[in-house]
């Protein structure tokens, strides 16, 4: 008589309820410890006719089979208990402000900050707060995005009598940073078990438009260098950073003990502030006469010179002094001179991206297309017309 194997039936089984708009919402059929359970995951699938919407439902689908490998090796584990709650009571707004605080509490993240309190007050505006994490839903993510598109960006300009309220729409860029702060938090919350399915799998965000990249010719340099500024200690680090392309970031914290001397050169040895990258950069002898005369290892180069708003105007005011016509002057149009300069002077698109700090060479290649040297033998190839 053959001897009967035990065969141990699948605990977790991933099945479909047709709804009635013909999607399919997904759900968990759970076998645990002599008990059936199901769980509904709030993902669907759609009724897809373009390949965007096939590549949703494949993610869609993704994700619950992950969900069920999951509960498969919590009741291997013996840590599954179908009796148990995700915290989906939790205030929204709230645990958004949590979050917000963490990262000001972070002196190396103080932009972003910035980001994600601005962020926040779109969010009361678009929800109250009673909402809780039940009411993060897709739909509450898709709409969330939906008012983005519609937000006003709220301008203040001062007129000759009084303030005057001028309003205009976000940004690409601005709302691309807004709907990422959202997907930061809400998947912060599915990985701490608040929510048990993330809302946010399968909803495309913003596509970051191409921003112009402003910068000084060599030419241009030299007429700042020649000019008198109403603060020396900002033209030094305005041509040290046009020189350099550092951030005014990394500027503003730079160090003596940094600056070192490698054989002929002089070299600064530094993190990134924005990225947390550790950089190691031979500056040119241009720039070293800008650091000043050498103070004690743990003072400040560029001793007193702070980063704010105050920076835009004074800067404006010695292009002006320079004849300088650009309207937007910033010290991020310092860094994008230096990389305009290499690539002009032949330097190669990797060293240039070394040099810059940047962790992807896309990044780099933008300013490829501020320089092409090909478009510029192209065209003046054209003959003249006055042969």
């Amino acid at each position: 008589m053959a001897k009967k194997i035990d065969v141990q039936k699948e605990p977790v089984k991933l099945r479909e309820k047709v709804l009635k708009n013909g999607s399919i919402s997904l759900f968990l059929d759970i076998y645990s410890n002599g008990r059936r359970h199901k769980e509904y995951l709030k993902l669907y699938l759609i009724k897809a006719t373009t390949q965007a919407e096939k590549e949703q439902n494949r993610e869609t689908l993704a994700t619950a089979q992950a969900i069920k490998a999951k509960r498969q090796i919590e009741i291997q584990n013996g840590q599954y208990d179908f009796t148990r709650q995700f915290k989906e009571d939790i205030m929204f707004l709230p645990y958004f402000r949590e979050m917000i605080e963490e990262r000001g509490k972070n002196a190396d993240s103080k932009g972003n900050y910035g980001n994600w309190k601005s962020c926040l007050r779109y969010l009361e505006i678009y929800c109250d707060e009673k909402t809780t994490f039940r009411d993060v839903t897709p739909e509450f993510v898709q709409g969330f995005k939906d008012y983005l598109d519609v937000a006003d960006k709220e301008d203040f300009k001062r007129g000759p009598n009084a303030p005057k309220r001028v309003y205009e729409k976000l940004s690409t860029n601005t709302k691309v940073s807004y709907f990422n702060k959202l997907r930061a938090c809400i998947n912060h919350a599915f990985n701490e078990r608040i929510i048990p399915t993330n809302p946010i799998i399968g909803i495309t965000g913003f596509k970051a438009e191409e921003v112009k990249r402003d910068y000084l010719t060599f030419d241009e340099v030299k007429l700042l260098a020649n000019t008198p500024c109403a603060s020396p200690l900002l033209k030094r680090a305005f041509l040290f950073s046009c020189l350099t392309g550092l951030r005014a970031s990394d500027i503003e914290k730079l160090t003596w003990e940094e600056v070192k001397k490698f054989g002929e050169y002089t070299r600064i040895e530094f993190k990134q502030k924005k990225t947390g990258g550790q950089e190691y950069m031979d500056i040119p002898a241009q720039a070293v006469k800008y650091l000043g005369e050498r103070g004690e290892p743990t003072e400040r180069v560029f001793s007193g010179f702070k980063y704010g708003v105050w920076i835009s105007t004074y800067l404006r005011k010695w292009c002006d002094a320079a004849g300088i016509t650009k309207k937007e002057l910033t010290f991020h149009c310092g860094r994008h001179t230096f990389a305009v300069l290499m690539l002009d002077l032949g330097t190669d698109l990797f060293t240039v991206s070394k040099l810059l700090g940047h962790k992807d060479i896309k990044t780099t290649q933008i300013y490829a297309k501020v320089l092409d040297k090909n478009k510029q033998k192209a065209v003046s190839l054209i003959p003249s017309l006055d042969d």
